[in-house]
């Protein structure tokens, strides 16, 4: 703190650390600190201390742990690989993940008729597909689509 106050203050540390050392009285007696005090008219002093704390340690202090929240939630595709449901008819055996390279590959102009899994991946602008085997299978058997897919 007082190397940041003498830089900004061009002034050396140990001017700065006369200028604000105190004395404060606290409940373990007294203790030396550095306190800079700003006075206002008709309100409490605004007060900044650093230091004026015991650092001797507390033998009769409480802990109490508390319990971490969670950081995130689950990801999407977890979440939807757990359900156990396919996407497209909504049968639950033998699921699989199908994946695209681009998004921008189901969106080409040269499609005139679009197939179902590909409206459901646009429309919920994802790469990824739960689907069943059966499913699957259909879609990479299609000659025009299995170029996008991997």
């Amino acid at each position: 703190m007082l190397k940041t106050l003498a830089l900004k203050h061009r002034s050396s540390v140990s001017a700065l650390a006369r200028k604000y050392r105190v004395t404060i009285d606290t409940a373990h007696g007294k203790r030396r600190c550095f306190e800079a005090r700003v006075e206002r008219e008709g309100r409490q002093p605004l007060v900044a201390r650093f230091g004026g704390i015991p650092l001797k340690r507390q033998k009769t202090a409480v802990l109490t742990d508390r319990r971490p929240v969670p950081v995130a939630a689950r990801k999407e595709l977890i979440s939807r690989l757990l359900a156990g449901r396919c996407e497209v008819c909504g049968g639950a055996v033998d699921i699989q993940v199908h994946h695209v390279r681009k998004l921008a590959d189901l969106n080409q102009d040269g499609q005139s008729r679009k197939n179902t899994w590909t409206k459901i991946m646009v429309k919920r602008r994802r790469k990824t597909l739960i689907v069943c085997a059966d499913c699957h299978t259909e879609i990479h058997s299609r000659s025009s689509t299995a170029a996008l897919t991997q």
